[in-house]
Formats: structure tokens, sequence, C-alpha cells
């Protein structure tokens, strides 16, 4: 490269780029447990939806832009009377699916919450579903949903298996938007070139600060983050399908492209060296490993890495629920992530400050036995100022075997531990929970739990027919696959 000019030679695509336009146009899942599991993510995550239906901190973002408006064949938004443009209803589903942190989880490098991706998969397969009827073609069946939905927890999860978006300090809805963007396309019927285009556009948009997640700016954003990116997926998706140009460098052009720009480490002036550059690491083909480890949260509405730590709470909750004024102090024993993302200090000002708050989410099940998500609530915060109290008498400490066998691959854990202190010098054992219930390794045992926690969503917005009659569909995987996407969005329909 010259001084005075650049060498205009326009790249192929990224081999990022082709491997999971490769992947998602190419791979057939063969995984029986895929398959299942997926099933059972997509239970969970409607559920989550219509719970959180329940706030109107969440419902007041729901409904078409412009009042009134009117659209064929569009999608619907589950356990609301909503049709929409596939745009609008990607955003809605996405921020229910996500409001109350208590859809499934995926942590390694990076962190995030791959059934956020339903949004854009569940509108714009409903939309083409009743499309196509009305052409007098076949409806699409759920089968379509199911896949896409383990294709996109893979692009997700393996991108971020060595990629640590949190480092740099992105969000990682960014890997929400490129992988709804991805299965969106090819549910539009992307060829190669128009699926690498959307792909390449999710990549340029330069993506989400983290800030709205942490101290001290963590608000109800990263409630309706998610909604946001699935949102902006199917747009790029539908951007594509017109014929758009793609971008083919997006991630390796020096200087301009997104290596580069985000992901490298800079200094004062902003040059790189060689030491400095980062690119993406993929350390293993695209399969369907991902929904097969996908991690669920059964018990408790929760950022994932206090899961445990409630789990413990909740088994101490008898020994201590009488002596709370006597504590001299609680340790908590946790994992370097927990440390970065979820332990702090201070006044808690929202829900949303709580919902990531390591603290809270312990000393709430220890004065209570249970956690909630009425108990992030401002009304239930100021009602108990033992809350409070029992945080400011928290220490939190980090254990170095927890902390590298949360990234070692055959283990995955998410460990936490807490022992109590009183003031006349006695103590509680250490409880120590090393993987949450929502775990594979815990899969027999929290797949009921899963179920039940589907029913008792389900109840929270219809009657007691309408929910066994869904309940009864999804327990059954062939019956659920076979049947017509819009015949099953209908039954979520007020």
């Amino acid at each position: 490269m010259s001084a005075t000019f650049d060498l205009n030679e326009r790249p192929d695509y990224d081999e990022v780029l082709q491997r999971i336009a490769d992947y998602v146009l190419t791979y057939e899942i063969t995984s029986e447990e895929a398959w299942n599991t997926a099933r059972y993510c997509l239970m969970d995550t409607l559920g989550c939806g219509l719970l959180a239906l329940r706030f109107p901190e969440c419902t007041k973002h729901l409904g078409p832009i412009v009042e009134g408006t009117m659209v064929p064949h569009g999608a619907r938004v589950p356990g609301t009377p909503y049709r929409l443009d596939p745009v609008k209803a990607a955003w809605d589903i996405g921020c229910i699916v996500r409001w109350l942190d208590y859809n499934d989880t995926w942590l390694a490098a990076e962190w995030g919450h791959p059934s956020d991706n339903l949004g854009a998969i569940l509108a714009v397969a409903d939309h083409l579903s009743q499309k196509r009827v009305a052409e007098g073609k076949e409806p699409l069946t759920m089968r379509t949903v199911l896949e896409a939905i383990i294709m996109a927890h893979e692009i997700q999860g393996v991108l971020a298996l060595e990629n640590s978006f949190n480092r740099v300090g992105l969000d990682h809805v960014v890997l929400v938007k490129v992988a709804s963007t991805a299965v969106a396309s090819r549910l539009m019927g992307a060829e190669r070139e128009q699926l690498l285009s959307a792909l390449s556009h999710a990549w340029v948009d330069g993506q989400s600060l983290r800030t709205y997640r942490h101290a001290p700016n963590a608000g109800s954003r990263k409630s309706w983050a998610a909604g946001d990116a699935t949102s902006r997926a199917v747009r790029l998706a539908d951007i594509a399908m017109r014929g758009e140009m793609g971008v083919p460098g997006v991630l390796t052009a020096p200087q301009w492209g997104f290596y580069d720009v985000l992901f490298s480490k800079t200094n004062k002036d902003q040059k790189l060296k060689p030491e400095d550059k980062r690119q993406f690491s993929l350390p293993q083909e695209f399969g369907s490993y991902v929904m097969e480890n996908i991690l669920f949260k059964i018990s408790f509405p929760a950022e994932f890495h206090a899961q445990t730590a409630a789990e413990a709470a909740v088994i101490l909750h008898p020994e201590v629920k009488d002596r709370l004024n006597e504590i001299n102090k609680i340790v908590i024993t946790t994992h370097e992530s927990a440390i970065r993302i979820i332990s702090k200090v201070g006044k808690l000002a929202n829900a949303a400050d709580r919902d990531h708050c390591l603290q809270y989410m312990a000393a709430v099940p220890l004065a209570f036995g249970s956690l909630t998500a009425e108990h992030y609530e401002d009304s239930f915060h100021r009602a108990n100022p033992i809350i409070d109290e029992l945080r400011d008498k928290m220490e939190v400490v980090e254990d170095e075997r927890y902390t590298r066998e949360y990234l070692e691959p055959e283990k995955r854990s998410i460990a936490n531990a807490i022992q109590v202190f009183f003031n006349d010098g006695s103590n509680t054992d250490k409880i120590a929970v090393e993987y949450p219930i929502g775990h594979r390794r815990r899969r027999k045992e929290g797949m009921p739990l899963l179920e039940e926690k589907f029913v008792a969503n389900l109840a929270t917005r219809f009657p007691a027919r309408r929910c066994s009659a869904i309940f009864n569909l999804c327990k059954e995987q062939k019956t659920l696959e076979n049947t017509a996407i819009q015949g099953f969005v209908e039954l979520f329909v007020i």
C-alpha cells in the first residue's frame, strides 16, 4: 500500500462468513439429542416470554410502531393479540423471551442466550408459512423452526467459545444478530451470495456496547437488547434478499475492518502493532454441539453465573432464616467471570440492576428460601431492608479451580459456594454447587422440572384447556415437528 493510494482489489468474503454460510445452507442435523433438546428449548423460551407479559415495563414496548397498522400475513407475538410485520414481531418476541433473564444460556469466552434468536426465527417462519398457504402451497412445519433454532444456537455458541467480545466492551447480542441473520436469510430462501451479503452487513453495524449490563449503568436495555438484535437481523436479511451488495472484507480489511476497529488492542495513536491484532478463533466445525450442551435456567430467573449461588443459598435458608440478625459475615466463593460481570456493592437502582448482582441473588434466597422475578421489583426491595443488610456482610472471593473448570470443555462448570459465619463464632458448612440443575450433567433431574416451569408459565396467560393442548403437543417430538407453524403459533394467540 502506498502512502498516497490504496490498492482497490475487492477480496473474497472472509472465511468466517463463508463457514457460517456453508453450514446454514448445507449441514444436515442428525443428532437426536439436539432435536429433542431443541424442543425443550422452544418450550422454555416461549414460556419465559409468556411470564414476562405480567410486567408492564416489558409490555409497554410491544405492538406496532404505528397504532392500528394492519399487516397481511402478519407474524403473531405469543401471548398477545398482535400481528406485526416480521421486523417488529422479531423485536417483540426477542424482548419478551429475554426480559426476565430466564431463558437458556451459553457460557464460554463470551456469554449469551442463544434462544434469543427465536425472535427472528418465529417471526419470519410464521409470516412465510401463512404466505405460502395463501398462495396455495404447503405450510412450513415446526421441524423447520427447530432446525433453525439448532443452527442459530450453534453459530452463536461456537463463535463464543474462544472469542471474548466483552473483553473489548462489546455486548454479546452481536452474536444474536449474526446468528439470526444467517438463519432468517435461509428461511427466506437466500442463495449463498445473498446469505454472505446479509452476514457481512450484520458485522458492519458496529455493535452495541456492554455498558448497560454493568455498574453503574445497568438498566432495562439489557432486557430488550436481544429483541433489537433479532429485529435488525430480519431487516438485514430482507435487504440482502433484495439484491444489496455485501461487504466481503468486513472482518479483515486493514484499518477499516471489524478486527482492527473493534476487536484488537490499540495504543494512543490508534496504530496497531502485529502482536495487538486479534481475529476470531473457531476451534471446531459447526454442528449441533451447542444445543446438546445448552444450559437451561430452571430454578431461578437470574443471571447464569449466580444460578449455583442461589441454589446454595436455598439449601442454607432453613439453617439461617431465624438467625439473620446474628450473621457476622457471608463468604461467597466463585469464579472469575462472575466477579467480573455481576459482583457489585452499593445502591441497586432498578430490577435490571438487581438481577445482575451476585450478592442480591444470594441474599434473597438466604432470607426467603426462593428467588423469583417479583423479588427484583422496587416494591419488594423497599419492603425488605434485610436484603441490603446481608449484602453489606458479604465477601466475594475467587477459587482458581472454579475459574479453570468454567472454561474446560469437558466440564463447563459454573460453581459457587456460600458459607455463613455468626457473631457467636459458629458457622454453617460451606455449601458448594458446581453444576446448576440446567446443566447437561443434570438433564435427567432437570427436564421434568423444566416441563413444570413451562406449564406454570403457560398458566400465567391461558386457561387450563389451552395450556393442556399446548403442553401435550410440545411433549410429542414427531407430532410437534410435523405441525404447521401457523397452527402452532395460533395456540399462543390471545
